[in-house]
């Protein structure tokens, strides 16, 4: 029988592409201050999110989440709407994945954006009321927002998930291009590409997926010929995240083998949402599903938007397996206080859950190491490392230290 799983890898690329209001009354791209005509700079790389410092209307910084998921300029923090003293906002509802309802948002079109050297003017944007996907504890760190598809039809922009860096130039600069090139199918904003997946039915299909830098899984598989897509014979009931209708619920399990041209996957993880509750909200005639960082972290990434192409050169983290959290336990951070990590949920029946931790446990230590000597992103891999890894955990507890042995186990 599946059992009860709560996560937050699914984020807000696939879920905020469903925003559409008035974005083709502008045809402004970034561009360079002066005659340059490439850029780069570091990015921070959190639970596989690209988080860039970015300055609107000249105040700032502010820290964006890079998604190739999302059409417009997406603010989630609402208070920007006081500290930026925006007038003349409208207001629109949206819609997308989750069980709940639409939910309100500001819609602006005097936004002016500057990363580093580059900058667009009337960027069309949402502003969301309310804070629904709480990125910063999320995340540990202050989150503002997300940028997606006008950064990336502006520029070729290079993504090196090793060093962290982000490069980008204009499209007529010249810049080699190294690894191997995909044709890409970019509609209403966001670049699509076809692989061929077998199920677990040993059905092979042709796919058409979202390529999606703000999604944090590997792989999401929605439909197959307007039914939800077959589930492999593991899998284990999932909340894939929390979308802008509430929570998005489904499954994970395992695929036996994704091909994307000479690159072949075997046993890659994927999410597979809740199709009745979904479809008939957002509808699947685009897509089959989305490619997430989890797949991109692998290789050198170049996306190419003005000639549709996309050009992955394989990294050090290609042979790395796809493995599941193997403890049970979510985490969340204070972004004021890189000190104060705290269990967000257990899982029911898990390691974590039988080796008695509890949802609102701080972690003040990790085998014998000072939580604040690790960030999220290495909490994380520990809690994936290895089936049959135990580590060791210091936890306060109403008031009282308690350390506690957690032997990770793998589920799925």
């Amino acid at each position: 029988m599946a059992r009860k799983f709560t996560s937050y890898c699914v984020l807000v690329g696939l879920i905020l592409s469903q925003i559409y209001f008035v974005e083709h009354c502008f045809a402004q791209k970034f561009t360079f201050y002066g005659s340059k005509k490439r850029e780069g700079m570091d990015f921070m790389f959190i639970k596989n999110l690209i988080v860039i410092p970015l300055y609107i209307n000249s105040k700032g910084p502010f820290n964006f989440i890079l998604d190739t998921g999302v059409g417009s300029l997406i603010i989630t923090d609402p208070t920007l709407v006081d500290s930026l003293k925006l007038s003349g906002l409208k207001t629109t509802k949206l819609y997308g994945m989750g069980e709940g309802q639409e939910i309100e948002a500001f819609r602006s079109n005097e936004i002016n954006i500057r990363i580093n050297g580059t900058h667009i003017e009337r960027i069309p944007t949402a502003i969301l009321k309310t804070d629904i996907f709480n990125l910063s504890n999320y995340l540990g760190v202050n989150i503002h927002g997300l940028i997606g598809y006008h950064f990336f039809d502006s520029f070729v922009v290079k993504i090196n998930y090793i060093s962290k860096r982000l490069s980008y130039s204009l499209p007529e600069a010249r810049i080699r291009k190294k690894g191997e090139k995909f044709p890409l199918v970019i509609e209403r904003n966001r670049s699509y590409i076809f692989a061929d997946v077998e199920t677990s039915h040993q059905q092979h299909v042709k796919v058409k997926l979202i390529v999606d830098c703000g999604a944090s899984h590997a792989l999401s598989m929605d439909a197959l010929d307007g039914k939800a897509f077959p589930l492999p014979k593991d899998t284990i009931s999932a909340n894939l995240g929390v979308g802008l209708s509430g929570v998005i619920s489904g499954s994970m399990g395992r695929l036996p083998k994704l091909t994307l041209g000479k690159f072949v996957f075997k046993d890659i993880l994927s999410g597979f949402p809740a199709f009745e509750s979904l479809a008939s909200k957002i509808g699947y005639n685009q897509q089959n599903g989305n490619l997430g960082a989890e797949f991109l972290k692998r290789f050198q990434v170049i996306f190419d938007y003005q000639n549709s192409a996309l050009y992955l050169k394989p990294n050090q983290e290609y042979g790395r397996p796809f493995e599941h959290d193997m403890s049970g336990i979510e985490v969340y951070g204070d972004p004021k206080n890189k000190s104060r990590v705290f269990i967000g949920r257990i899982e029911p029946n898990s390691p974590a859950e039988k080796a008695g931790f509890m949802a609102h446990d701080q972690i003040m230590s990790i085998n014998l190491k000072l939580i604040e000597h690790y960030t999220l992103e290495e909490v994380g891999k520990l809690l994936k490392s290895h089936d049959g890894n135990t580590i060791l955990i210091e936890i306060v507890r109403d008031e009282k230290n308690i350390i506690k042995l957690l032997k990770l186990k793998r589920r799925i």
